[in-house]
């Protein structure tokens, strides 16, 4: 059964947008010197709804647009239009399905990891910059997302090697449209986007986009509201130079849903059963600004300044991890004492964090030959300094009784009727911070038609440090590395792309997940990085004249130099290493049109993550790595004949998954069907989707149910 909500007061303000005049279409950015023509073109019929979700060109892996076959390494591309019909705007739900790519529901963060390693806190970047930490990133103002797979260090720097996830957001340009979407569904689904970009002169344009959105959730007393506006300018001189300023504003408040396993609850507890507590909050803010300045000095070389901050920060003050107490007074988890027969009791946390990212990249880029063999060159540097400050409570840590909620609620009909106690003062008050300044070269050399070498090195210097406010202790650690890739290209046509790829990456002490680093008198760390290594072979293909188009990849993947202290009591600062892990897997991608009319788009990962080495606990060798999916996948179908309207159907799928590293419990995989159904006349677009066609039970997550069937109604105008 659907639950629509009403249509809210925002209908009135979207009319009164709608029935302004169309505008015109601006396309064609001038060359140096050449007069921008402000032409009247036609609006297609994919202007906000692109049936071949293919993308002309990529830049995340090269940081300069470059053509994907060009590319030795696996790129795959989320063009957010297809999802938002949805209502999809959770980060880790719009990435599930894709091949080797798998996503957890957890309140905290995104939960994303890429080719059995996480990308959760470290390697998710916006528009090319690092937005670190641990907290949820809105989408509402993304245009489309690029995932790398594969350590990015040579561009990039750190990170724990699977992949990273640039989200690439909507900006002014010369060649945009405006466009006002109204949208209401299921759980009380309800909101309003307005994306104005108008061209002021023939040198400026500015845009303004606004995202507005409110819902409930089929789990009780679960909420959330997100709130969005990113104004943009652009100026091109027409002689060379140009600048892009943008700034974005995201403000997340949401009820959280700090469900225990469900394997922890007592027999018949529906799945829509939720535990938060009326006070529960978690509210997510992110403000970013970046500066893009470039001057082209010939149509060959072009020097690019990009400066970029953002801060990201989280509060939130939330009942968790709650604990049943059997009527026979037996526990079902067993991390607090059994004084409550029949009831759930729980824990208490409450903090304030801000992540802070203040950056800048000098890149050039030029093209030159040297005899018949020619290049596209970039050489960069960068400086970077990020900040994380943590102030925490939490009960589970210190056993503070003021923390906890001890009264207990029936976990079939949780009525709460206590308030929480007072939390006091912060347990934990750290302040981290990283530095790093680097060097990196990247050439494209192309040795005639059929043979190219992607080759690039990157030198990083990095320190970390961190103070604890609480007893005033303080510690840093620093050191260097270098990180290569290497990459050839076969092109023995214009439609077909083989190519074999190495590629490193580094993970420092300090810079591991959420950076940190140990300040007791007693601790120590090692003092050289993890590491990560890649080797990738693959073919990107174009079929039937550039209908539709394939990628597929054979890689292996290794984390090592994890390490250990064999001997921490007489020996503290002696290491040794401890194993390594490993990931094997092979990837298949399709985009394109098949027929006249019918659209396809999705792909399909086997992957094998296994702990390949642990001389700590040799009974692990050989288990799969918990929380990754053996196969994940997803395709749609989509039928857009001539005529206004359109359809598809499409499938996601993810395979079972091991709960623990030692492979003894295990979550059962799922399969999702999905589908819309629209009617376009320009400037008139209408699209009504549902999500979960068949209603199928499914645990996103160890805690997290998947939401049941819902429908989202959305309408779009052009102008």
């Amino acid at each position: 059964m659907f639950h629509l909500s009403p249509l809210t007061r925002a209908v009135s303000a979207a009319c009164v947008l709608m029935a302004a005049n169309p505008a015109l279409a601006q396309q064609h950015t001038p060359a140096p010197g050449e007069p921008l023509q402000l032409d009247r073109v036609t609006v297609t019929a994919d202007a906000l709804d692109r049936d071949d979700s293919r993308q002309s060109t990529v830049s995340t892996a090269t940081k300069t647009n470059i053509d994907p076959r060009d590319v030795p390494q696996t790129v795959n591309t989320l063009e957010m239009s297809k999802s938002k019909v949805y209502g999809l705007n959770d980060l880790s739900v719009l990435l599930d399905g894709i091949p080797g790519v798998d996503t957890a529901y957890d309140t905290r963060g995104d939960g994303i990891t890429l080719r059995g390693f996480s990308a959760d806190s470290n390697d998710i970047y916006r528009d090319g910059i690092r937005n670190a930490g641990q907290f949820r990133r809105s989408t509402a103002n993304v245009e489309r997302i690029e995932i790398l797979k594969g350590p990015a260090s040579v561009l990039y720097g750190r990170g724990l090697g699977g992949g990273m996830v640039n989200l690439i957001s909507k900006e002014a340009s010369f060649d945009a449209f405006s466009s006002v979407s109204l949208r209401a569904g299921s759980w009380g689904n309800h909101g309003l986007t307005v994306d104005v970009n108008e061209i002021l002169s023939d040198k400026l344009v500015v845009r303004l986009t606004a995202d507005y959105e409110a819902a409930e959730s089929f789990r009780r007393g679960i909420e959330n509201r997100n709130r969005m506006i990113s104004p943009s300018l652009r100026f091109d001189s027409g002689n060379g130079f140009s600048w892009l300023g943008q700034l974005t504003w995201d403000k997340i408040y949401r009820r959280p849903d700090r469900a225990p396993a469900f394997d922890a609850l007592p027999a018949g507890v529906s799945a829509r059963t939720a535990y938060a507590h009326p006070d529960d909050f978690i509210e997510d803010e992110m403000q970013a600004f970046r500066s893009v300045a470039s001057y082209r000095f010939n149509p060959d070389w072009q020097l690019k300044w990009t400066a970029g901050w953002n801060r990201s920060s989280q509060n939130f003050d939330h009942l968790y991890a709650g604990s049943y107490c059997q009527p026979d007074g037996r526990l079902l988890s067993n991390n607090r004492a059994c004084n409550t027969p029949g009831l759930m009791t729980f824990a208490r946390a409450w903090q304030e964090t801000s992540n802070q990212t203040h950056s800048h990249t000098l890149d050039l880029t030029g093209h030159f030959a040297t005899g018949a063999i020619k290049h596209d060159l970039l050489l960069g540097l960068e400086w970077s300094d990020e900040r994380r400050n943590p102030d925490l409570a939490t009960s589970a840590a210190n056993s503070d009784p003021a923390l906890r909620y001890p009264h207990g609620i029936d976990p079939y009909n949780p009525i709460w009727i206590y308030p929480k106690s007072a939390t006091g003062e912060a347990k934990t008050s750290n302040r981290h911070r990283a530095q790093s300044q680097a060097l990196y070269l990247q050439d494209l050399i192309s040795l005639g038609e059929a043979w190219k070498v992607l080759a690039g090195l990157r030198f990083d210097r990095f320190e970390f440090s961190s103070h604890n406010r609480i007893n005033d202790k303080q510690r840093s650690y620093s050191g260097s590395t270098v990180s290569p890739r290497l990459g050839v290209v076969w092109q023995p046509s214009l439609s077909q792309s083989l190519y074999a790829a190495y590629s490193k990456n580094f993970a420092p002490y300090g810079g591991r997940g959420l950076m940190s680093v140990a300040v007791d008198e007693s601790a120590v760390f090692d003092e050289e990085p993890q590491f990560s290594r890649q080797y990738e072979v693959g073919v990107k293909s174009d079929w039937m004249e550039n209908r539709f188009s394939t990628q597929f990849s054979l890689y292996q993947l290794s984390l090592y130099n994890i390490r250990y202290r064999p001997d921490p009591e007489n020996e503290p600062f002696v290491w040794a290493v401890r194993g390594s892990e490993r990931s094997r897997g092979a990837e298949f991608s399709i985009a394109g049109k098949l027929v006249d009319g019918v659209y396809l788009r999705g792909g399909i990962g086997l992957l094998n993550a296994q702990i390949a080495e642990d001389v700590t606990q040799p009974e692990k060798e050989g288990n799969y790595k918990p929380g990754i999916a053996r196969k994940t996948g997803n395709l749609f179908l989509r039928y857009a004949p001539p005529g206004p309207w359109y359809g598809e159907i499409g499938v996601t799928y993810r395979g079972p998954i091991w709960n623990n590293d030692l492979n003894t419990s295990q979550r059962p995989g799922y399969t999702r069907w999905d589908a819309s159904m629209g009617w376009r006349f320009l400037p008139w677009t209408v699209t009504v989707a549902v999500t979960n066609l068949t209603n199928t039970d499914y645990w996103r997550s160890s805690s997290m149910p998947g939401a049941p069937r819902s429908l989202l109604l959305s309408m779009n105008y052009v102008f």
